[in-house]
């Protein structure tokens, strides 16, 4: 199209390489730099559930739907909530398949939330892309708004003259640093270590069963276990704490990334956070294999938007970065990128479209989108995670939480009575 704006992406995670591939369906000219030197899927850890309305909308328009089945998991959502002795709190069975022509309209309570691996999402979304639209091993170091131009680290040349650079870049995005350079993430107060226990159905056989295919949460104060069935067999684990200092993985006295150091100072000894749990909950840390990595949670400010600026926006958690406890992240980044697509394609079609304004007119609508799901994120995180008496003494808030999401603010008094009458007579009934 010869009035298409000449278009780089800053990184090609999930929201980066949706919005090239939505690009290149369009015969919009799109380039994408990454700072890894090759796609090491391997390295992409977790799993995340895409939803009916963001991110399986978005698989579907990019044309890679067939290809997620291939690798999807339904009633891979199934979830349960326990204390950490296991008394169940709350089970959501996992939503099977849906029929080929169901496309009934659904709540966010009841849309389907089939789980991907991470690693199985990016191979879709990077393999979609035409050879050499993914410039590996461009890490970013600068970028000007004014000239369009990007520097990178080591001796790799600048990238000049580019119309519109959408910062895909993640928490620490460079493209944001020159768009609202004094806005920085800010530490939730969270801190965890990513685990990983190899062909748990042979190795653990009663957690797997326990795991049911799906997610088993479980909590004490100031404390969580996140466990996930994968794709390969494995279970991924989360030993979440709270912690005081962004920093805690340095200060903690012991080597955070010491999978035999780790198990002993959460396991060992009468301090040990997950000393008291029950046996089958410490066995996702006592039979976890392999790397160990610690995580600090981040998040942005809470509503925070950037003024405008020709030639460059935003999306995923370059924009609105928040913690993992709504499960929205990803399918927020797919939604961004399918949005702004549109937005640009539509521009670019009219004959005196205008595709910044397009993109300035993107970036109203997202705003206020994300934040609430931000929000929501924040809202679930400090009940977690900063509550006394979790799960039991939060079921009743968080379910109101996630029934009135979207819905007008009067709803939610009236919603968080009847949870917290409902989890209340629950409790009394054991």
């Amino acid at each position: 199209m010869s009035n298409a704006p000449k278009i780089a992406i800053v990184g090609a995670g999930p929201a980066g390489c949706m919005l090239a591939r939505l690009l290149n369906k369009a015969s919009i000219p799109v380039t994408v730099f990454e700072g890894e030197a090759s796609p090491d899927y391997r390295s992409q850890g977790g799993t995340l559930d895409l939803h009916t309305s963001t991110g399986l909308a978005a698989m579907k328009e990019a044309g890679l739907f067939d290809q997620f089945l291939t690798k999807a998991r339904y009633g891979g959502d199934h979830l349960q909530i326990t204390d950490h002795r296991r008394k169940v709190f709350l089970v959501r069975a996992g939503q099977p398949a849906p029929a080929k022509d169901d496309a009934k309209p659904v709540s966010r309570i009841q849309e389907q939330r089939p789980e991907i691996d991470r690693a199985d999402l990016r191979r879709i979304l990077t393999e979609s892309l035409p050879a050499g639209m993914v410039r590996w091993g461009h890490h970013v170091k600068t970028f000007d708004p004014a000239t369009g131009t990007l520097t990178f680290e080591g001796d790799v040349p600048p990238a000049t003259g580019f119309d519109l650079v959408v910062g895909a870049d993640g928490a620490w995005s460079k493209v944001r640093l020159a768009l609202a350079g004094d806005v920085k993430p800010i530490f939730s107060g969270v801190g965890a270590y990513e685990l990983s226990v190899p062909d748990a159905e042979v190795t653990t056989p009663e957690l797997h069963a326990a795991v049911k295919g799906g997610n088993l949460f479980a909590h004490a104060e100031y404390r969580r276990i996140c466990i996930q069935q994968m794709g390969d067999g494995s279970l991924g684990v989360y030993a979440m704490l709270k912690q005081d200092n962004p920093d805690w993985a340095s200060r903690c006295g012991y080597d955070s990334h010491d999978l035999n150091q780790v198990k002993q100072a959460l396991l060992e000894g009468a301090d040990a956070p997950f000393s008291d749990w029950d046996p089958l909950l410490k066995q996702a840390i006592s039979a976890a294999q392999g790397k160990c990595t610690p995580r600090s949670m981040y998040h942005l400010p809470l509503g925070f938007r950037w003024e405008h600026c020709r030639g460059a926006t935003l999306i995923g958690d370059a924009a609105h970065l928040m913690t993992p406890f709504a499960g929205e992240g990803v399918n927020v980044a797919l939604e961004d990128a399918m949005k702004l697509a549109r937005a640009i394609v539509d521009a670019v079609r009219e004959k005196d479209g205008d595709w910044d304004e397009a993109v300035r007119e993107f970036e109203v609508e997202m705003g206020p989108r994300a934040e609430k799901v931000a929000r929501l994120a924040d809202q679930l995180g400090k009940l977690w995670m900063f509550e006394k008496g979790t799960p039991g003494s939060v079921m009743g808030r968080m379910a109101a939480l996630h029934i009135s999401f979207g819905k007008p603010a009067i709803v939610y008094p009236l919603v968080s009575a009847i949870t917290h009458t409902v989890f209340f007579v629950k409790g009394m009934l054991g």
